[in-house]
């Protein structure tokens, strides 16, 4: 079974967890890895923007009904299904356990992953680019407000969330318009080396997620999660994803849209962005929070990875099936003339 296999990105992650519970960053090399991670972050969203081409963005943005709904699913339905998780409470597990819920569910999409499933189930990739790169925009600004509001909900410590937007900004988008203003010039280049570029994001998120767990298991994360713990954690990814898919497809078939852009709903609309959450998650909570809090988010990872893995393959099966019943069609009618 294919799709059970373990995404490389994911192996690399629980080798950097592993790193980090047993060889976690202490005095001054804290705060060098803070500067590497600032200066990996700035670097990733830089390269986000070099790569983001205007030309397919304005092919694929007349269809608005799909782009509403999709940030529909990603900024309203799935923060609802995170809050409703948190007040059914079903396990006692941490406060920042639910936190991280939260987070997960008020984070962008993904935008390389989301593109390359709608590309592979045969969907409506230039639709596909346009709502991927719109939601990881305006998550810059939507994601910190919202992780303000619902602090505000279910902290007693509320957070300042136009501080947060604008260190976020910073930090994240400047790079990311700059790297986009200056593709005229390096566009050629980064065509080329889209694998070099592809280490680029992934050295990013290892060095942060090597902070973020040195900084947790220096406070002691490992003794208050456990396997059990990781276990609901994974349960609770499981049924958000499971719920997420099941509403986009009916809504899909209720507004109507076509095989080729319900494909795009399914993986623009229920994934969320390791890329984006990772480095939000550094500026937004404190560093002694931070590994706990996108626990979460890298089991998600993983799981919408294998799911939508799945799902890609089958559309692309069924897709292959109707052309080759389509061609003979064609080939019977052409042999009767």
């Amino acid at each position: 079974m294919g799709f059970l296999r373990l995404d490389p990105m994911m192996i690399k992650l629980i080798i950097t967890v592993l790193l980090a519970t047993f060889l976690p960053a202490k005095g001054v090399f804290v705060d060098l890895f803070d500067y590497l991670t600032t200066a990996a972050i700035a670097l990733l969203f830089f390269m986000h923007g070099a790569k983001l081409s205007r030309d397919k963005i304005i092919a694929g943005s007349s269809h608005w009904r799909l782009h509403l709904w999709i940030m529909f699913s990603t900024f309203v339905l799935f923060p609802i299904i995170g809050l409703l998780i948190v007040w059914w409470h079903p396990v006692n597990l941490s406060a920042e356990i639910y936190t991280g819920f939260i987070y997960l569910c008020i984070l962008p999409a993904t935008v390389q992953s989301a593109i390359a499933f709608t590309s592979m189930a045969g969907g409506n990739v230039a639709a596909a680019v346009c709502s991927a790169s719109a939601s990881s925009l305006l998550g810059v600004f939507i994601s910190p407000l919202l992780v303000n509001l619902v602090m505000d909900v279910h902290s007693s410590t509320p957070t300042d969330g136009f501080e947060q937007v604008g260190k976020i900004m910073l930090q994240l988008l400047v790079p990311f318009v700059l790297g986009h203003l200056s593709r005229r010039w390096i566009a050629g280049w980064v065509e080329k080396h889209r694998g070099l570029i592809g280490k680029t994001d992934q050295t990013s998120i290892l060095l942060v997620v090597y902070s973020a767990f040195s900084e947790a298991v220096v406070n002691g994360i490992w003794h208050r999660v456990g396997i059990d713990t990781l276990l609901w954690i994974l349960a609770g990814c499981i049924l958000l994803l499971a719920l997420v898919l099941a509403i986009n497809i009916c809504a899909s078939r209720l507004f109507g849209f076509n095989r080729a852009d319900e494909i795009v709903v399914l993986f623009c609309g229920s994934k969320k962005s390791l890329a984006n959450g990772v480095p939000m998650a550094n500026i937004l909570f404190p560093a002694s929070a931070v590994g706990i809090i996108v626990l979460p988010l890298m089991i998600f990872h993983q799981v919408q990875l294998m799911v939508c893995s799945y799902i890609a393959q089958r559309y692309k099966v069924s897709h292959e099936k109707k052309l080759a019943q389509q061609a003979v069609k064609a080939s019977v009618v052409e042999s009767q003339k």
